[in-house]
């Protein structure tokens, strides 16, 4: 169970994406994992050929803590640091996350079919956060599934002093977001034509959720690569 999450989102050089996940997927997995640091998910971003995104889970703060030191600071990232960070431009696009309900990811196995990830932003004022999870939940979450979207998690700000300052996270964003999953592209657009034609959503719950960001959701369409857990 991981109550502490990191959704990364890097930028690579043209035409590196597929050089950084052969050599992610082989020998950063199973390395992470061990020393507490779950590897999660692990994507292609379908919109950009050149951004890569994951997600890396913990048991908590103190194990994030000790799992990160022990990672960058053993043999495996030794031996690999070099490609790995020949392919990126970026990596410090870094959202600091706990989720809002149990994230339960027992029976899921890393391979199987190809499906399309979401994953939803919403940025909030601050303040506005415990609102709108109250909403989420009570008014957003139950209409995504009733379209067929119903969420794999509902993730939001982790307020916490990074405590492996080596790798920097945001701190200028207060977001909650949804992970979502689908067999394909046509499934999605099938979701946003349902919802677009319910009236709960349309009438009541959007203007809703509308007046209460800071700015417009942005959406992550995500091709799981062939090690991803999440998919």
């Amino acid at each position: 169970m991981a109550d502490v999450l990191e959704l990364r989102q890097y930028t690579l050089h043209p035409g590196r994406r597929d050089d950084l996940i052969e050599l992610f997927d082989r020998e950063f997995v199973e390395s992470q994992d061990a020393v507490g640091a779950q590897v999660l998910g692990q994507f292609r971003d379908r919109d950009d050929e050149d951004r890569f995104v994951w997600l890396r889970g913990f048991a908590d703060m103190p194990t994030r803590g000790r799992a990160l030191a022990e990672f960058y600071g053993g043999p495996v990232w030794a031996a690999h640091r070099d490609k790995a960070n020949d392919t990126m431009i970026d990596s410090d696009d870094v959202l600091l996350l706990r989720p809002v309900a149990d994230f339960d990811l027992t029976g899921f196995t890393r391979g199987g079919d190809t499906t399309l990830v979401t994953v939803t932003i919403y940025h909030l004022p601050e303040g506005g956060e415990d609102a709108f999870v109250d909403f989420f939940t009570t008014t957003v979450g139950p209409l995504l599934a009733d379209t067929g979207a119903e969420p794999l998690a509902v993730l939001r700000t982790l307020r916490a002093e990074n405590n492996f300052p080596a790798l920097p996270v945001r701190e200028d964003t207060n977001v909650v977001a949804w992970v979502g999953s689908f067999p394909g592209s046509d499934e999605l657009v099938e979701h946003v034509r349902q919802l677009g034609r319910d009236t709960r959503w349309t009438h009541d719950t959007l203007p809703v959720l509308t007046k209460q960001l800071s700015r417009p959701p942005e959406q992550l369409q995500l091709a799981p690569t062939s090690r991803s857990l999440i998919r």
